[in-house]
This record gives structure tokens, C-alpha cells and sequence, in this order.
């Protein structure tokens, strides 16, 4: 039975909690400055926008799996269409995909972020081989994004570690700590240490729209290739709101986690979407790529239900989803996996 804390005790919770508050306005500052440093962000952008995307299990009332994962990133938005904003070299291996006809907006976008694992009982030092491993991972990414009438372009690389050089253990440990939650034990089994990266390309159509464009329903792919995740997934989302046209491409950014689709110039919008495919490896599941670690058997393929609601207005846009996978033919173990990789997430973002 959980018992009552005195006012020193709350005095000591309140510190903690306004303790890891300053720790992620921290995180937020440091890491837009590194972002400007690694990749030489242009400071006279047409548009430039930051947002924060957390990404936790605690909306869907779990603490296991994908657990949490917190993304910074920043946007240079160019809306004139010219031909002067050009991708970054991260991403130029994968612009023979992309088409040279003109575009009427484009955008580079960086972003940092880490994300934790974890198994399904968090007292067990030595979990039971089958259990989701402990894993962590940060990751640097840039994506470069084209927009048209009806559809928008995708490409993006993602770099990053796996391991204990991810902090993973020493993340989730001092936020339980400090918000008394139960302490983690199995840290110890976590993946080792492995450089990872993935390449992606993706479009989305708008293949219908209203007349006073206040509905509109999205169709997309995207493919991935790496040893963070290869897979390949096709997926179709309907929307209802305001000021639809100039948000639509921001649903290419979750496929990377640095964002949940976005309303833009004080629209808004909520959504359902359903995405299906094959996942051919994923470090997270299939443990390390050259040594041997935890793993997991699961169903490789893969489906996806999404429904959530954006706001923007003048220079601040907020949005909150909720991201299930399900199994349409799996057994036990297939769906105790959709429950641990089930969150909800919510993105924070201004313009600057």
C-alpha cells in the first residue's frame, strides 16, 4: 500500500520535479546548439522552427517496451520554392530519388533524440530469455522534404548508438528516482554497444480533398534500409480541420519520430490513420547486428492504427497522438509485443 509523504517529503518531490523540468529546458538548449554546429544551420532561413516531441508509454498506461523517447529538432523552411535551399550532404546519396521538377516549399530538417526500452517487469535484474530486451539508442538525423500540389517528398539518414554509450540506464534512473517509480533492474543485459543508421524515402499524396479544404485523406509509402530498421510500409490517413493544405507534408516527419503531424497558419486538425508493412530487422527486436545479445521473436509484419488532433496558432503549434500497432493474425507473444511498443506522444513546437 502506497503511504502518505510529509510536507518535507513534498518539499523534496517538488525539488525533483522542478529539477528534471530545468534538466530538459537544458537538454532543449544544448542540443539546438549542437544542432546548429554539426550541421551548419543557415541563420537567414525563410522560416526557422523548433519543437520537442516526447514520446512515452505513461499516456497508454504502461511502463515497458518503448518505453520513452525525447526528440529535439530544428526546421529551415524555405517557402519560396527557389532553388537555393539545397539539401545537406547526409541525405545526397538518396536525392537520385527525388524528382527535379520545381517545388513550392522545401525543408531541411535536424533533429537529436534518445529513445529507451525496456522489458516488461522492471524488478527483475535477469529477465527471462523472450523478454523485449533493454535497449537505448541516440540518434542524430536530417531530412530533407519537397512539397507540391498534391504530394510531398521525403529522404532522411539517421546515425546513431546503441548501448550503454546511449546513457539509456542512467536516463530512466534518476527520472524514477525523482517521480518514485519503480527502479529499473535489468540494465545490465541491455544491447551493446553498435554504431547504427538507417536511410528513408517516403511520399504522401493528398488523394482526395473537400472543396473548402476541410477534409482530405493522404495515401504514402516508405522504405527504410539499414541496421537501425529496414522495413517497408504503405498506409492511408483521414483528416478533418482547417488550413489543411499547408500541414499534410509535416505527416513524413513520424515516420522518424522527430515530430507528430503538425497543424500550420492557425489551422488545426484531427486524425485517423491506419499504416501496414514488413519489417525485415530492427535492432531494437532483433538485438545486435555483429554480436550476439538479447532478441526476440515477432511477427515481421507489421500494422499501425494512429489517431490524434493538432493545434496551431500565430508562431506555436502543439499536437498529441496515440500510436497502437495490432495483429491481425498473430498469436500471444504478437500481441504482449503490440501492447509493449503501444504510446502516446505529444510534440511542442514554435517558430523562432
Amino acid at each position: 500500500m502506497r503511504q502518505g509523504i510529509d510536507g518535507d517529503d513534498q518539499k523534496g518531490v517538488v525539488r525533483g520535479k522542478g529539477e528534471v523540468v530545468e534538466s530538459s529546458l537544458n537538454l532543449v538548449k544544448y542540443s539546438l546548439i549542437s544542432l546548429s554546429l554539426l550541421f551548419g544551420v543557415s541563420a537567414y532561413a525563410n522560416e526557422s522552427w523548433v519543437s520537442a516531441t516526447l514520446d512515452n508509454d505513461f499516456f497508454v498506461n504502461e511502463d515497458n517496451g518503448y518505453t520513452n523517447g525525447l526528440y529535439v529538432t530544428f526546421y529551415d523552411v524555405n517557402e519560396s520554392g527557389n532553388d537555393s535551399h539545397w539539401p545537406d550532404f547526409w541525405v545526397k546519396p538518396l536525392m537520385w530519388t527525388m524528382s527535379d521538377a520545381p517545388v513550392k516549399t522545401s525543408a531541411n530538417v535536424y533533429s537529436v533524440g534518445q529513445a529507451l526500452n525496456t522489458a516488461e517487469d522492471l524488478t527483475l535484474a535477469n529477465p527471462p530469455q523472450g523478454s523485449f530486451p533493454y535497449s537505448a539508442m541516440i540518434s542524430i538525423n536530417n531530412t530533407y522534404i519537397t512539397t507540391r500540389d498534391d504530394h510531398a517528398d521525403r529522404v532522411s539518414t539517421t546515425i546513431g548508438i546503441v548501448g550503454p554509450w546511449a546513457l539509456g540506464k542512467e536516463t530512466q534512473k534518476a527520472v524514477h528516482k525523482v517521480i518514485s517509480a519503480q527502479d529499473p533492474k535489468g540494465w545490465n543485459t541491455q544491447l551493446h554497444n553498435e554504431l547504427v543508421f538507417e536511410l528513408s524515402r517516403s511520399r504522401v499524396w493528398r488523394s482526395w480533398v473537400s472543396e473548402e479544404d476541410t477534409m482530405d485523406v493522404l495515401t504514402g509509402f516508405d522504405v527504410s534500409a539499414g541496421t537501425l530498421k529496414s522495413s517497408t510500409s504503405t498506409g492511408i490517413m483521414f483528416r478533418y480541420g482547417r488550413n489543411l493544405e499547408s500541414s499534410y507534408a509535416t505527416t513524413l516527419l513520424a515516420e522518424n519520430r522527430m515530430s507528430n503531424p503538425t497543424a500550420t497558419d492557425n489551422g488545426w486538425f484531427v486524425y485517423a490513420g491506419v499504416k501496414v508493412g514488413y519489417t525485415f530487422n530492427q535492432i531494437f527486436t532483433d538485438g545486435n547486428t555483429f554480436r550476439d545479445s538479447r532478441s526476440i521473436d515477432y511477427d515481421h509484419n507489421t500494422s499501425v492504427l494512429s489517431t490524434g488532433v493538432s493545434y496551431a496558432w500565430d508562431d506555436i503549434a502543439i499536437a498529441f497522438a496515440i500510436n497502437s500497432p495490432f495483429t491481425i493474425n498473430g498469436d500471444k507473444q504478437d500481441r504482449e509485443i503490440d501492447r509493449f511498443t503501444r504510446y502516446g506522444t505529444m510534440t511542442f513546437a514554435w517558430q523562432i
